[in-house]
């Protein structure tokens, strides 16, 4: 038998460490996924005897529409505060890490500050804070400006405004990630095209403009990918809690479970892809 050449081993090794990702994804992420496709199409029973399926075309996904009014319902409030929460947390985030990029003592200390929320950010604690009122600004009713925008709820600008405030701490916990990622960011951009752009007579706010902000924006497409699939799939979703009670019930199933999900995900990659789009268009009109 000839010898391997040494191309052949190299990719014989590279498999070899991919092997055991490759197997997981088939088996715990790739099988779930079009298993979970079937069922949509089917009625599932569960019986002693194990799972039981009846093909039933497309009604599951006819009745999300038809019937269950309350996934419709639930899906608009979700996508109602996912268009407000997402340039916020982006905004947020960005002008944090304009501060953190600063010269300024115990960087590393404050950067642990607003990443610490990532990690204890599970459902759980959630649902502890917002029992116990700590997840808006404190006392916000007793303030003036918070009355007179209650009486005036009509325009879009004051539906902002509450919902900011009624979830101003949730925000701030969603956004310890994008605040490291355009962190890193500012602190590789060249500091001489800065100096540069001094010489020429630049101010501070004509270098966001022209230098920094262009640096950014593939950061930030990246912060508004992660931003919408985080917020997606966070534990205290509503349109996750209503998948999840109808898994087990009797009038719905795993099958309709499973059509909800399915559903949930092409209205999640529809908000990406036109997302995504529109900032890389004008992005490349812009700075191309």
């Amino acid at each position: 038998m000839k010898q391997l050449s040494l191309k052949k081993k190299n990719s014989l090794i590279g498999f070899t460490f991919l092997s055991p990702w490759i197997i997981g994804f088939l088996v715990f992420t790739a099988f779930p996924l079009f298993y979970s496709l079937f069922l949509s199409f089917q009625k599932v029973k569960i019986t002693p005897n194990g799972i039981q399926t009846e093909y039933i075309n497309f009604e599951n996904y006819i009745y999300a529409f038809t019937v269950d009014s309350q996934f419709t319902q639930v899906l608009l409030r979700f996508l109602r505060e996912l268009v407000i929460s997402t340039p916020i947390i982006i905004v947020f985030s960005l002008i944090i890490a304009l501060l953190l990029n600063q010269p300024i003592r115990m960087k590393g200390f404050f950067r642990t500050i607003f990443f610490l929320p990532v990690i204890i950010a599970s459902g759980p604690v959630i649902t502890d804070l917002m029992e116990q009122d700590v997840t808006s600004i404190p006392s916000i009713e007793e303030y003036a400006i918070f009355a007179a925008l209650l009486s005036s709820t009509d325009g879009f600008i004051n539906t902002i405004l509450l919902y900011l405030m009624d979830n101003l701490i949730i925000i701030l916990w969603y956004s310890g990630v994008q605040i490291l990622i355009f962190l890193a960011a500012l602190q590789k951009t060249d500091r001489q095209i800065y100096e540069a752009a001094k010489i020429d007579g630049a101010s501070n706010w004509e270098c966001f403009w022209k230098v920094t902000l262009p640096t950014l924006y593939p950061m930030i497409i990246v912060n508004l990918i992660y931003t919408v699939v985080t917020y997606s799939i966070f534990a205290l979703n509503p349109v996750v809690d209503h998948i999840q009670g109808n898994m087990f019930e009797i009038s719905t199933g795993f099958g309709y479970a499973s059509a909800l999900s399915w559903l949930y995900f092409l209205v999640i990659a529809i908000v990406l892809a036109l997302s995504v789009g529109l900032m890389a268009v004008r992005g490349n009109k812009k700075y191309g």
